[in-house]
């Protein structure tokens, strides 16, 4: 945790440039180019999940085992380049159709920046977890500061000063040269060894093949409920379903890095003929996660309607029960399954969580949609994303045992932590239930401006921290002592 660090605070402050994107854009193009906007990013992003097929991640297994890291380097940059020419060329021969599909002819006069978009963006991928794989995570933080902070600009400035649409798509074009070009100089900058080396390739092939096909599975079965529900009701409800929908980044903020760094500690574990530290490192990753996690998902819950009202306004309120199922879902990854599978090779394992997710996905979205509606889409969801969590969980335990350690889900999993943090929240979000009943008519009766409607979210918020960290500090965990022992992590 103390190493992931510098991870977290450069994407929480990343965070916020990309939450702005989109706020920023709302305002300055047409409902139209809007529109467009979302459909270009939406055709890039899939192919930036689906076409890297796990060779980039693989990084992680590949580089804290090796003594030689350039030609693992090399090799995966040569192929995320030649990915990036046949995303190009995806987007050039089948635009048209899905414009068509769209019903959106103006997609086709994007199509050659799209194309270069999309192929500059595969390219530089591997930028910033080639940094973080050979343990440089404040290199890596600051590439990801610098990176998000230019993006966001490219993305904004050219529609602030009227260039719209077609402005924008030249400035990210030029901006994901600028990161592919810095992904072949930082990237192998430091390593040592020869620049390609027969053999490696199929090896890391082998290894990354399980994820990048749970990843062609796993993109379509994760917006399966926002197809099927856009396909039976009308776009205003469909708006209130997306806004339901709506997630903070906090959970990508802290569990990606946490997971990355955990990776890269089982290597230097096994490498040092110490995996049996393994499950300590999982059990105090996964309590960490879960002093962070269970608050914010307990806050999220109970105090939907002031953050809906705040962030959206009184006419997206009816999305407040969905938004209450779809923050259930952050619980579900206090605990880095996948990172500990990737780590320790079993990535079939994660492929066969994501096809039972594909399994259960169906045949739920299908009938929870058609006979309870926008209610029935999300509750599929989160159904579907427990069912594939148990699926890696079972796997877990094998994935860190060694010959003179057997593990069981039981031995994995930080229980005190996990308690006392559930104890607390719980505690917390009553507190919010029990304000929002006592002040109800002095919040309702509060000018509708922006600042006005954020003031309830704001006392609730100062109730649920006082409420969360007294409990806490009642059972013995010291809050103020838990970040000084991340900051000690940090310097060490």
């Amino acid at each position: 945790m103390g190493k992931a660090g510098p991870l977290v605070l450069a994407r929480l402050f990343t965070a916020g440039l990309t939450l702005s994107i989109p706020l920023v854009l709302a305002r300055v193009l047409s409902l139209a180019e809007y529109g467009t906007y979302y459909q270009l990013f939406l055709i890039a992003t899939t192919l930036y999940y689906v076409l890297p097929f796990g060779v980039v991640q693989s990084l992680y297994y590949f580089l804290p085992r090796a003594e030689q890291k350039r030609p693992w380097l090399v090799q995966t940059l040569a192929f995320m380049s030649l990915a990036g020419v046949v995303a190009a060329g995806l987007v050039w021969a089948l635009l048209g159709l899905v414009a068509a599909h769209f019903d959106n002819p103006a997609l086709l006069e994007h199509r050659a920046s799209l194309a270069l978009y999309t192929a500059f963006l595969l390219g530089s991928f591997p930028l910033e977890i080639s940094l973080t794989s050979q343990g440089r995570t404040k290199q890596s933080a600051l590439v990801y500061l610098v990176s998000d902070a230019v993006r966001a600009a490219a993305m904004v400035v050219p529609c602030l000063l009227g260039a719209g649409l077609h402005g924008m798509m030249l400035a990210v074009v030029g901006f994901t040269f600028l990161r592919y070009v810095a992904t072949w100089v930082v990237a192998p900058r430091g390593s040592t060894g020869p620049l390609l080396q027969p053999g490696l390739w199929r090896e890391q092939l082998v290894y990354a093949a399980p994820f990048g096909a749970a990843m062609a599975l796993a993109i379509p079965q994760q917006n399966a409920h926002l197809y099927m529900v856009a396909g039976v009701v009308s776009p205003a409800l469909y708006a209130l379903y997306r806004v339901g929908c709506f997630q903070l980044p906090v959970v990508d903020l802290l569990y990606t890095p946490t997971s990355e760094v955990l990776m890269v500690r089982l290597g230097e574990l096994e490498k040092q003929g110490r995996l049996e530290e393994g499950v300590e490192a999982f059990r105090e990753a996964a309590g960490k996660l879960a002093f962070l996690f269970l608050p914010f998902s307990a806050f999220l819950f109970a105090a939907a309607p002031e953050f809906i009202g705040a962030l959206f306004g009184a006419k997206f309120l009816p999305a407040v029960p969905i938004f209450r199922v779809s923050v259930l879902g952050v619980v579900l990854a206090i605990l880095p399954m996948d990172g500990v599978l990737r780590a320790r090779g079993h990535t079939r394992a994660i492929f066969l969580s994501y096809l039972v997710k594909a399994a259960v996905t169906v045949p739920l979205v299908w009938v929870g949609v058609r006979q309870f509606g926008m209610m029935g889409g999300v509750v599929s969801w989160a159904v579907a994303e427990l069912v594939g969590k148990c699926a890696l969980l079972v796997r877990v335990p094998a994935a860190l045992s060694t010959p003179s350690l057997r593990l069981s889900v039981r031995d994995i999993i930080p229980w005190r932590e996990l308690g006392k943090a559930s104890l607390a929240a719980l505690a917390a979000g009553g507190a919010v239930f029990g304000l929002r009943s006592v002040m109800e008519p002095a919040f309702n009766g509060l000018p509708q401006g922006f600042v006005w409607r954020a003031v309830p979210l704001a006392v609730a918020g100062v109730l649920f921290v006082l409420g969360y960290v007294g409990v806490l500090s009642a059972t013995g965990v010291k809050p103020l002592g838990f970040l000084a022992n991340l900051r000690a992590r940090r310097s060490a």
